[in-house]
């Protein structure tokens, strides 16, 4: 089979196995980072074979791209690809993968001006209800608390990461219960999940219609939670954690009957107080590599026929 057609039917068939078999796996909850590495190289071998189909299809299509592709290939690695065969397609497909790349490449630069946005924004707000004291300097790690009657807690990013805890959150967090939520939102920006928030948004947005994209950005939202939880758990406990967790959310009805849309608070609580043990490091290590031979696939696929030529 030519090799850009194999490559596109191996990243169809990445995206629909890949996300059924992480979501029967037994682990995820038990190792969201993990989780996070292992749903990270599923999407980028999708992508990985639709650039590699990209290229060689280019190849095909113009002379030009050829010429920089295989230009240090002698010619029996060339004739072992069968290019010739796709040049009726090439063209076209290779058009139409770039303009995804294009499109994709576009959506996240549309995430992160719109993230960038939002931080404006909220820094802005900032000022107005916590102005800085006369003879204050601003700090890059600083601390600013709000009046509020709604106890809230979260981290805003940026060149200047600011930890916002709210007047109300203080007054319900009992001793090491504030300390849990300030570990958890360290993690947040320690791993800088908000880079993969941005990147799962970018590629659910522009192709919704992709199920294995929409998928990564609900892992995406849900696996962070996860892996911050468990940051603030092995530093101050799993029951501490869930307890503070509860008291920032019990006013927002998330714990009644159906709860709200899209909330996994009651997840996370049930699972810090289920106190469900860790994987070996043995089989943490394993995970880890098994998920980083995903990528390495399309690399096979696309080296196979020349690697077999020169022996």
């Amino acid at each position: 089979m030519m090799v850009p057609v194999a490559l596109l039917l191996l990243g169809a068939l990445i995206a629909a196995v890949g996300p059924r078999l992480l979501a029967r796996a037994d682990w995820l909850e038990r190792e969201p980072v993990v989780a996070l590495w292992a749903w990270q190289c599923v999407v980028a071998a999708v992508l990985l074979c639709c650039v590699l189909s990209m290229t060689l299809s280019a190849s095909v299509a113009w002379l030009t791209v050829r010429g920089q592709v295989f230009a240090p290939a002698p010619r029996p690695v060339v004739e072992a690809y069968a290019l010739e065969a796709w040049r009726p397609w090439a063209a076209t497909v290779a058009v139409v993968l770039a303009c995804g790349g294009l499109w994709t490449a576009a959506m996240l630069v549309r995430e992160i001006i719109r993230a960038r946005s939002r931080r404006r924004r909220r820094r802005a707000e900032l000022l107005v209800r916590a102005p800085q004291l006369p003879g204050e300097t601003p700090a890059s790690d600083r601390l600013v608390v709000l009046e509020s009657e709604r106890p809230d807690a979260w981290w805003l990013p940026g060149t200047e990461p600011r930890l916002v805890i709210t007047t109300a959150a203080l007054r319900r967090l009992k001793g090491r219960q504030l300390d849990a939520v300030v570990a958890h939102e360290e993690g947040h920006a320690q791993a800088r999940h908000d880079w993969l928030l941005h990147c799962s948004g970018a590629l659910a947005e522009g192709f919704p219609q992709v199920p294995v994209f929409a998928a990564f950005r609900r892992e995406m939202h849900r696996l962070v939670e996860l892996a911050a939880d468990d940051v603030a758990s092995r530093r101050f406990g799993r029951l501490t954690t869930a307890l503070a967790l509860v008291e920032l959310n019990e006013d927002r009805g998330v714990f009644g009957p159906g709860g709200a849309p899209g909330a996994h608070v009651p997840q996370r609580v049930h699972r810090l107080l289920t106190a469900q043990s860790r994987l070996s490091a043995t089989r943490r290590l394993r995970l880890t590599a098994f998920a980083a031979l995903v990528p390495v696939i399309p690399l096979l696929v696309t080296f196979w026929p020349g690697l077999r030529a020169l022996q």
